[in-house]
C-alpha cells in the first residue's frame, strides 16, 4: 500500500541544533555562497548536507547568500503591488480558468489551500473560512498550449518584463540548488538536472488585503489555511509583515517563520517528499495575522501584507517514484508531476 503521512521564533538555527521540542525549534539558516562558490566537491558537500538535514529535520530552510540582488526583489514587490491596485474589473479580465493552465488573477475567497483532496469538503471550508487574499499566478511564457494573462503595458509598466525576469532567475537558483540536494542524498549533483530543466514552474504574486481582525477569529479562518505545497522546492520571498507560521513536524504546533532580511525561506513539496519516500519533509504551514493595529475601542485591522512564491516542478512528464537509496519500500505509486499537480489544483479553486 502507498501512502501519505502527513517553525520558528526570531533568530534560526543552526543546522545542527535541536528541533525536536517547541522551546529549542529554529529554521536552519544556511548561506548557500559557501555552496555558489565552492572550489571543490567536498566543500559544495558541506553545505548541500546542511540543506538536506533540514529538509530532513523541519522541512524548511531560510538560504542567504543566494545570489538574487536585493534591488530585484524590491522592483518585483513594487510591480505586484502596483498590479494588485488595479481597479477589479481591469484584473478579472485575467481572471484564472483551468487548473492545467494555472495562470492568471485570482480574486480574495476564491481558492482555500487544504490537505484534503475532497472537492465538497474544500467547498464547504471555502464557504465557512475562505483564505483572504489575492493572487496572480505566472507560468513560462513560451508555452505552446498555456498563456499567461498580462495586464496592459500602460496599466502596469514593464509588469510583463519584470516578472519573466525574475522567473528566468528564480529557475536558476532552483536548478542550483536541486543540485546541492542530489550531493546531498548521496546522488550524481546533476541527477536532477534533465528532470527541472523544462521550467513548468509557477510564480504566485500574493496580497494580502488589510482585514477586520475579528474576520480572522473564527473557526478555521486564516489568510492562507495550513497546507503543504505540491512541487519540489517554494522558494518565498516575504516583505517585513510577517504571518508565516510552519508546523513543527515533531509536535505537531505551529511556530513563527519570522522574517529575515535578505533570505529566501525554502521549503520542500510534496513531489520532493514523494521522490524521497519522506526522507525529506513536506511540512505543513499557513499563513495568519501578523499583530494589528488598533482602530476603535472595540475593532483592530491586521496590516497588509505582500509575499511572492516561486513554486519550483519537475518537468511535467517527469514520473515521479522512489529514489533508488531511499528505502527499497516506496510508499507512493508513481505519479506524473502533471498528474499530481493538476489534481491538486482542480480541487483547491472554485
Amino acid at each position: 500500500m502507498y501512502r501519505k503521512e502527513s517553525l520558528d521564533e526570531d533568530s534560526p538555527a543552526s543546522p545542527t541544533q535541536d528541533v525536536k521540542s517547541d522551546s529549542t525549534f529554529r529554521i536552519p539558516l544556511i548561506d548557500f555562497s559557501k555552496y555558489r562558490e565552492a572550489s571543490s566537491l567536498s566543500e559544495k558537500r558541506r553545505t548541500a548536507d546542511e540543506i538536506v538535514n533540514g529538509f530532513k529535520e523541519v522541512g524548511f530552510v531560510y538560504l542567504s547568500g543566494h545570489g538574487i540582488r536585493s534591488d530585484t526583489v524590491k522592483t518585483v514587490f513594487e510591480k505586484s503591488a502596483e498590479f494588485f491596485r488595479l481597479p477589479m474589473d481591469v484584473k478579472s479580465k485575467l481572471a484564472w480558468d483551468d487548473p492545467r493552465a494555472n495562470r492568471g488573477y485570482v480574486q480574495v475567497g476564491r481558492e482555500r489551500v487544504t490537505q484534503s483532496s475532497d472537492a465538497a469538503e474544500i467547498a464547504a471550508l471555502r464557504a465557512k473560512a475562505p483564505d483572504s487574499k489575492e493572487t496572480m499566478e505566472i507560468g513560462r511564457d513560451w508555452d505552446t498550449t498555456w498563456k499567461n494573462k498580462w495586464p496592459h503595458e500602460s496599466d502596469v509598466p514593464k509588469f510583463k518584463q519584470t516578472m519573466l525576469q525574475f522567473f528566468q532567475t528564480c529557475h536558476e537558483l532552483h536548478t542550483v540548488v536541486m543540485r546541492s540536494i542530489a550531493l546531498g542524498l548521496d546522488l550524481d549533483e546533476m541527477f536532477f538536472e534533465d528532470k527541472v530543466n523544462d521550467q513548468c514552474h509557477n510564480m504566485r504574486l500574493l496580497s494580502y488585503p488589510p482585514i477586520r481582525s475579528a474576520l480572522l477569529r473564527g473557526e478555521g479562518q486564516a489568510r492562507a489555511g495550513a497546507h503543504s505545497d505540491y512541487g519540489t522546492l517554494t522558494l518565498l520571498f516575504q516583505d517585513h509583515v510577517g504571518g508565516l507560521e510552519v508546523q513543527n513536524p515533531h509536535t505537531k504546533h505551529f511556530q513563527p517563520a519570522s522574517p529575515i532580511p535578505d533570505t529566501i525561506v525554502v521549503n520542500a513539496g510534496d513531489l520532493m517528499a514523494r521522490w524521497s519516500n519522506d526522507v525529506l519533509r513536506s511540512t505543513l504551514h499557513r499563513v495568519v495575522a501578523p499583530p494589528a493595529k488598533k482602530v476603535s475601542e472595540t475593532e483592530t485591522i491586521t496590516p497588509a501584507r505582500q509575499s511572492i512564491a516561486f513554486f519550483c516542478n519537475p518537468n511535467f512528464d517527469a514520473k515521479i517514484s522512489c529514489l533508488p537509496n531511499c528505502g527499497k519500500d516506496p510508499k507512493y505509486a508513481p505519479v506524473t508531476t502533471e498528474e499530481y499537480i493538476v489534481s491538486r489544483l482542480a480541487v483547491t479553486y472554485n
